[in-house]
C-alpha cells in the first residue's frame, strides 16, 4: 500500500548547519522517534522518508537547509493473535520449524497484511517462537515474496534465531530455487554478477544499478520447454527480488512475474496454445525447492526440500507436453 493510500503520522526536520554531512539513516535515528537504524533503512526501502521531496540513498549525506520528511505508517496492532490457518510443515522441532509457504500468504504483518500471515498461523501452530526478530516478526530469518512458493525457516527460540541470522548474514545457508523463465539460455549454466539497488522511481521495485549492492546469482538449465525454460536457481546473496530482477536484468524475465516483465512478455510466445495457457498465470513461477543449514543446536546439517505446488507442476506438465510444437 502507498504512503498516499494510508493514514499516515507526518514528522519534518530542518538540516542544522550541526548536521552537515551527517548520513540521512543516522539524522532520522537520533530524531526524537524511537527509531533504531533497522527500522530506519526499512523506511528509507519504502519511500517513507525524503529529503526536499526527493529519495536518497541511506548514506546520502546532508547538507544545512535541507528538509527531511519523515512518513510514519500507522502503529501495528497491540498484539498479533494467532489464527488456525493451513501450514504444509517440512521438519519440526523444539528449536526450529520449517513449513513450505503457498503461494499468496504474506511472512508477517505489514501495511496492507495485518492479518492472515504465516506468523499467525505459526503462532496458533507452535507453544512459542523467538522474541527476537521484532513484534511483528518473531523467529523469522529470512523472507519469500508473497507470490513465491517455497521453503521458509523460522527459530523457535532466541538461541536459535542467534544463529539461524549469522548464518544468513555470512552466506553460510545453500537456497535452491526452480524458476520457469521466458526464453531459451545461452549455454546450459551461467552466472548473473549485477549490483542491486531500490528502483529511483518506484521504491516497491528493485534494479540493477552500478554501485548497488553486491549481488551473485547462478542458474542451470533443468529443463527446455519450447519457447521457455525451466531453470534451477542458486542465490550467492539474499537481496530483495534478486532472482526476478537478475532473471529480467538478461530478458529472460520469470513467468507471471507482472513487475518485472513476465506477464507482458506472453504477447510475443509463438505457440498459441501456450500463450493462452500462460495468460492465465496469476502469480511468478518461482519456487523455493531446497535449503540447506546448520541446526541452531546440533552439528548437522538441516536439508530441506519443498515439492513443487500444483499451479507450477501442473503448468510444467502441460509444457512438456505441448509447449515443445
Amino acid at each position: 500500500m502507498s504512503v498516499s493510500q494510508e493514514t499516515v503520522i507526518q514528522h519534518r526536520f530542518e538540516v542544522t548547519t550541526q548536521d552537515t554531512a551527517i548520513r540521512l539513516d543516522v539524522f532520522v535515528s537520533r530524531a526524537p522517534l524511537g527509531l533504531s537504524r533497522n527500522q530506519v533503512q526499512r523506511l528509507i526501502d519504502d519511500g517513507r522518508i525524503r529529503v526536499d521531496g526527493e529519495h536518497q540513498r541511506a548514506g546520502y549525506r546532508l547538507r544545512p537547509g535541507e528538509e527531511v520528511h519523515i512518513s510514519l505508517p500507522p502503529p501495528p496492532p497491540a498484539e498479533l493473535i494467532p489464527e488456525s490457518l493451513p501450514l504444509d510443515i517440512l521438519f519440526e522441532d523444539d528449536q526450529v520449524i520449517a513449513v513450505n509457504k503457498s503461494a499468496g500468504l504474506v511472512v508477517h504483518p505489514a501495511a496492507g497484511h495485518r492479518e492472515g500471515t504465516l506468523v499467525h498461523g505459526l503462532l496458533y501452530h507452535c507453544d512459542r517462537l523467538a522474541s527476537l526478530g521484532g513484534p511483528l516478526r518473531p523467529g523469522i530469518v529470512h523472507r519469500l515474496d508473497k507470490n513465491t512458493s517455497g521453503i521458509i525457516v523460522v527459530a523457535k527460540t532466541d538461541e536459535a534465531y542467534r544463529h539461524l541470522t549469522r548464518q544468513f548474514k555470512e552466506r553460510l545457508v545453500y537456497k535452491e530455487y526452480l524458476a520457469l523463465v521466458y526464453g531459451r539460455m545461452p549455454g546450459g549454466s551461467g552466472a548473473i554478477d549485477a549490483p542491486m539497488e531500490r528502483h529511483s522511481k518506484n521504491r516497491t521495485k528493485m534494479g540493477v544499478v552500478a554501485g548497488g549492492r553486491e549481488a551473485l546469482t547462478q542458474w542451470w538449465v533443468e529443463r527446455a520447454l519450447g519457447e521457455l525454460s525451466l531453470l534451477k536457481v542458486v542465490i550467492r546473496t539474499g537481496r530483495t527480488h534478486q532472482i526476478r530482477v537478475h532473471l529480467a536484468h538478461i530478458h529472460r524475465p520469470v513467468v507471471g512475474d507482472r513487475p518485472y516483465g513476465g506477464k507482458r512478455r506472453v504477447t510475443v510466445i509463438q505457440n498459441p496454445l501456450v500463450r493462452a495457457r500462460l495468460s492465465r498465470i496469476k502469480r511468478q513461477m518461482l519456487h523455493a525447492s531446497t535449503v540447506a543449514v546448520q541446526h541452531p543446536t546440533r552439528s548437522e546439517i538441516l536439508r530441506l526440500t519443498a515439492p513443487l505446488p500444483e499451479d507450477m507442476g501442473s503448468l510444467l506438465d502441460f509444457l512438456a507436453s505441448y509447449g515443445s510444437e
